[in-house]
């Protein structure tokens, strides 16, 4: 076999000549049914959606897809590849929204079900001639012809009745879980979706060192920090580490001027505490004093703190069940907060799955349909339960372009808790958070059904 040979290389001419003699000799189609009756590998692609231009990552991982077939290929199987689009989900529906100004509220009143479709469909293969020019002039070797597409009425009783069979043998089951969730978008988020570059950002919050007071103690409280002071109505415990060393100290709160004492991890005195005020005498203090001085009374062990009971920080709505004491949590740690965790079970999977090892309940309303509901609906704001706080979104990025309050509902609860003597430290803080990459938006830890299907059952195999 004679290689012609090239002088003055022009890649792009070159490109074209290869892709025409592969086009005019149907070398793809050949590769396959010249392999008749050979063993087969078959390969579907992980279909892309049409609603979005191509982009050089999708011929990365393509080049990649495409040397596992090839090498199959020349190993003497027949490799059949299917090439596919994924006309469902979120981003469709999300693009058409902002096009026809509307939001998923308004499907079914300001537009038919019927209308919302059939523009949905125009939508999603809008940049079809795209994709498969992209795919021709790679080289990427895949059935376009035949391709499956997901809102094919075909392709979607097939899922069905896979589901079907799943439920026929007992491997699909309801779930409760806490799962990063979008208000803006309206879904759950995927570990691998949060894992995708730039989903965390780095972002400016509120913190608050709120003072959770003991039961039957005039002036003793414990000392927890959170970065979302909208979680503190859903607090239903303080965790500590048993293994380690906590103090009680007494001193002044910073913003009432009362006399307090207060319990946390030893290690965190620095940062609750000005150390240059050790040795002033606590009858010395006067309002206003920039250094507040403190006395050492207690040091404990965690274990040792663990079943005390305290009081509801903000009571707008009562416990579904035990509530309001300190448990064990080995997650705690003092490199950052006062070395105690608030735990608002409907917020958090640590804070779920502490809590309901230690029996606890959670804070919770009855929605519309009469089901157990968090304080927070799925649009982000607070549920009219919240007293003055009704219908305040829990960030201000929810609020639609140019409504956002001045200040925000951290903001206010960090007021609140200051004048009413349960706030130690008021600050800013710079952190990492998840965003959608859909929407742009924070997410929320959020108490979500969702249905599985039990691989576990399997694992072995």
């Amino acid at each position: 076999m004679k290689y012609k040979e090239y002088k003055g290389i022009n890649y792009a001419d070159i490109a074209r000549e290869v892709l025409q003699r592969w086009q005019d000799g149907k070398v793809f189609e050949r590769s396959v049914e010249g392999r008749e009756g050979a063993p087969s590998f078959t390969f579907y692609e992980g279909p892309p959606s049409a609603n979005g231009t191509p982009g050089i990552h999708h011929v990365m991982a393509r080049a990649v897809k495409d040397i596992f077939c090839r090498y199959k290929t020349l190993k003497g199987y027949q490799v059949k590849r299917k090439g596919g689009w994924d006309t469902h989900g979120l981003p469709v529906e999300l693009q058409v929204e902002k096009e026809l100004g509307i939001t998923k509220e308004d499907i079914g009143k300001k537009i038919s079900v019927e209308e919302y479709n059939k523009r949905c469909k125009e939508a999603v293969m809008k940049y079809k001639d795209q994709w498969d020019d992209l795919t021709e002039k790679m080289g990427y070797w895949v059935d376009l012809q035949n391709p499956y597409i997901t809102f094919d009425r075909n392709y979607m009783e097939t899922l069905w009745w896979l589901l079907k069979q799943l439920y026929d043998k007992g491997l699909l089951y309801e779930g409760f879980t806490i799962q990063p969730y979008s208000p803006k978008a309206g879904t759950g988020l995927s570990s691998h979706e949060l894992n995708q570059p730039g989903a965390y950002r780095e972002v400016k919050d509120t913190t608050v060192v709120a003072q959770f007071k003991l039961a039957d103690k005039d002036d003793e409280f414990f000392l927890a920090w959170t970065t979302t002071p909208w979680t503190l109505a859903a607090n239903t415990a303080l965790a500590v580490n048993p293994a380690i060393d906590y103090i009680k100290v007494a001193t002044y709160n910073p913003y009432t001027y009362q006399p307090v004492k207060v319990i946390f991890a030893k290690d965190r005195l620095n940062y609750l505490l000005n150390t240059k005020a050790e040795g002033i005498p606590l009858s010395d203090y006067k309002p206003g004093d920039k250094l507040i001085p403190y006395e050492i009374l207690e040091e404990y062990k965690g274990k040792e703190l663990v079943g005390i009971r305290y009081e509801q920080l903000l009571p707008y709505v009562p416990p579904t069940g035990d509530a309001f004491r300190v448990i064990e949590g080995d997650f705690v740690t003092t490199d950052e907060g006062t070395g105690i965790v608030h735990i608002a079970p409907t917020f958090g999977a640590d804070d779920f799955r502490a809590a309901k090892k230690a029996g606890i309940g959670a804070i919770l309303v009855k929605d519309e349909e009469g089901k157990d509901s968090p304080i927070v609906d799925k649009q982000g704001r607070y549920v009219k339960e919240m007293g003055e706080f009704a219908g305040m979104y829990v960030k201000n990025e929810y609020y639609p372009a140019g409504e956002a309050p001045e200040k925000s509902l951290d903001v206010l609860l960090a007021i609140k808790l200051k004048e009413a003597n349960r706030a130690f430290k008021v600050e800013k803080y710079e952190h990492s958070y998840p965003h959608c990459w859909r929407t742009d938006k924070p997410v929320l830890y959020y108490p979500l059904d969702s249905w599985f299907i039990k691989t576990t059952a399997f694992k072995d195999r």
